[in-house]
C-alpha cells in the first residue's frame, strides 16, 4: 500500500509540474537512420533556468550532438556545415514551437601551418601549441552565424563567431580550458553563446539497458571518456517567454534537400528532433523511429498508443519484477495500459490541454536549485527544479524513467542502472558541461 501511494504521489507531482512545467531529452543512436548520420544526431537536449550565480534570470538551451571517441585523429570532431542546428520555443501553449527560434550555421576554413606546409594533420603544435583561436596551428577552424526568428522576422544576432576545436592532447592543446573559454561570447541583449567540444554529460549503462534491460550492480557508465559537440545558448527569460510562466521547446537538426532541376539545394528538412527524455529510444517502436524524427512535435497524436501502452513497462515485467500495480491518477492507471499520466506529463501543458505535442516544458516561476544542492532523482528526492520541469545535466533520467514507468515496485526498490554520476564533475557556470577528454589522455572508466 505504501509503495502504491508513493507512486501515486510521484505521478500526481509529475502532472502538477506539467501544468506549470515538464520534461527533457537524451538520445544516443536512437533511430536507424540517424545512427548513420552522427553529426546531425542530437545526443542530449537540456533546458533550464540558469543556476549560475547572478544569472538566474536567464534560460539555458543546450544541444549536444555526435558521440565522440576523443582519440579519433587525424580528422578530429567538428560541427557539420551542411546541417542546420535549431532551437524551437513555444510560448503561447498551443503546442507549436515556432514562436521564437534560434538557428546556428557553421562553415569551415582551412588555414595556418597545416595549409601552408600541406601537412597530414589539420591541427598541429607548429610553430607552437594551439593556445588561442587564432593560433596558426589551428588549421581546421569553424566559424558560425547565430540567427533569431521571432514573429516572422529574421535577425542575425552575430556572425563570424569561432567554435572551440577538439581537445587533441597536452602537446597540441596544452591549456584547453583557457582555449575553450575564448569561444564563450557575450552578445547584445544579455545573450551568451558557446559552440565546441565538451565531455558527454549523459551517464548510463547502455550495454545493460539495451541487453533487454539486463541491469546490474555496479553499473558501467558506457559513455565515460566520450565527448560531444555542444551548442549552449543563454538568453534572458523575457526574450523568449513573452511574460508567460511556462514555455515549451525542442532541439532540431535539419538538412537541405537536393533538387533535381539544377537549382541546387532546396528547403531545410528536419532529420532529428529531441525534447522529452528517452522518448525515441524506449517509447517509440523501432518501426516508427525514423518517421517520428521527421515529423513535428505538434503531430504527436499519431504516436499516442506508445504513451498509453508503454513497451518499456512490458519489457520490465517480462524480465523482472511485476509492473502491474495501478495508481489513482485520473482514475485507475496501470503501468502497462491506459497511461494517461505519461500522456499528461510528456505531451500536454496540463491534463485539460487538447493539444498533444511532444515538447520539453519549463516552469519559469520555479526557482533554480544551485548545483551543490541538486538531486539526481529530482522530484523523487524533492527537487522540483529538475526533470520533469526542464532538464539539467545532473538529472538521472534513466533511473527516473525506469522507476516511474515501471511502477511502485521499482520505485520502492530504487531501481535503475546503478550509474549515479557523470564521469567528470559538472561545472556550475556557463556552458555547464565539463572539459572534454583529450585524445591522448582519455580513459573509459569501467568497474
Amino acid at each position: 500500500m505504501r509503495k502504491a501511494l508513493l507512486l501515486a504521489a510521484v505521478t500526481a507531482a509529475l502532472a502538477a509540474l506539467v501544468g506549470t512545467g515538464s520534461a527533457t531529452a537524451a538520445s544516443h543512436r536512437e533511430a536507424p537512420l540517424i545512427s548513420l548520420d552522427p553529426s546531425a544526431d542530437i545526443t542530449d537536449y537540456f533546458m533550464f533556468r540558469s543556476y549560475e550565480s547572478g544569472q538566474t534570470d536567464k534560460v539555458e538551451l543546450i544541444m549536444d550532438t555526435t558521440s565522440e571517441e576523443p582519440s579519433s585523429g587525424p580528422n578530429y570532431w567538428n560541427f557539420d556545415p551542411s546541417v542546420l542546428y535549431r532551437f524551437n520555443i513555444d510560448n503561447d501553449a498551443d503546442g507549436v514551437a515556432d514562436d521564437v527560434q534560434f538557428e546556428l550555421e557553421f562553415r569551415n576554413e582551412f588555414r595556418g601551418t597545416s595549409k601552408d606546409l600541406k601537412l597530414f594533420l589539420p591541427d598541429v603544435a607548429l610553430p607552437g601549441p594551439i593556445t588561442t583561436l587564432d593560433s596558426p596551428g589551428l588549421g581546421m577552424r569553424q566559424k558560425y552565424t547565430l540567427t533569431m526568428i521571432k514573429e516572422g522576422t529574421r535577425t542575425v544576432i552575430a556572425d563570424g563567431l569561432i567554435a572551440a576545436p577538439s581537445n587533441i592532447g597536452p602537446r597540441t592543446t596544452p591549456n584547453y580550458e583557457n582555449l575553450a573559454s575564448q569561444a564563450i561570447y557575450s552578445l547584445p541583449g544579455g545573450i551568451r553563446v558557446f559552440a565546441g567540444q565538451r565531455d558527454d554529460p549523459f551517464y548510463i549503462d547502455l550495454g545493460a539497458v539495451f541487453d533487454t534491460l539486463n541491469l546490474r550492480s555496479p553499473g558501467t557508465d558506457m559513455l565515460s571518456g566520450f565527448n560531444v559537440q555542444e551548442i549552449a545558448l543563454e538568453v534572458p527569460m523575457s526574450m523568449i517567454s513573452e511574460g508567460r510562466a511556462v514555455i515549451g521547446g525542442y532541439a532540431e537538426t535539419a538538412r537541405q534537400k537536393v533538387t533535381v532541376e539544377g537549382e541546387g539545394k532546396g528547403k531545410w528538412t528536419q532529420v532529428q528532433r529531441l525534447a522529452n527524455p528517452l522518448v525515441n529510444e524506449v517509447i517509440i517502436g523501432t518501426i516508427d523511429k525514423d518517421h517520428w524524427n521527421a515529423v513535428d512535435p505538434e503531430d504527436e497524436g499519431q504516436f499516442l498508443d506508445y504513451y498509453l501502452h508503454p513497451r518499456l513497462a512490458t519489457a520490465l515485467e517480462a524480465v523482472g519484477l511485476p509492473t502491474t500495480a495501478c495508481t489513482p491518477f485520473g482514475g485507475p492507471t496501470c503501468s502497462r495500459t491506459n497511461r494517461t499520466d505519461l500522456v499528461n506529463v510528456l505531451l500536454k501543458y496540463d491534463p485539460s490541454d487538447t493539444h498533444l505535442s511532444e515538447l520539453l516544458r519549463l516552469n519559469l516561476n520555479v526557482a533554480p536549485t544551485e548545483l551543490a544542492s541538486q538531486k539526481r532523482l529530482t522530484i523523487l528526492q524533492g527537487d522540483n527544479a529538475g526533470w520533469p520541469n526542464g532538464r539539467r545535466p545532473l538529472d538521472d533520467v534513466t533511473d527516473i524513467g525506469v522507476q516511474v514507468v515501471g511502477g511502485p515496485t521499482y520505485i520502492g526498490l530504487g531501481a535503475g542502472d546503478d550509474v549515479n554520476a557523470n564521469d567528470k564533475p559538472l561545472p556550475a557556470a556557463f556552458p555547464f558541461l565539463a572539459t572534454p577528454w583529450d585524445g591522448r589522455g582519455r580513459v573509459h572508466i569501467n568497474p
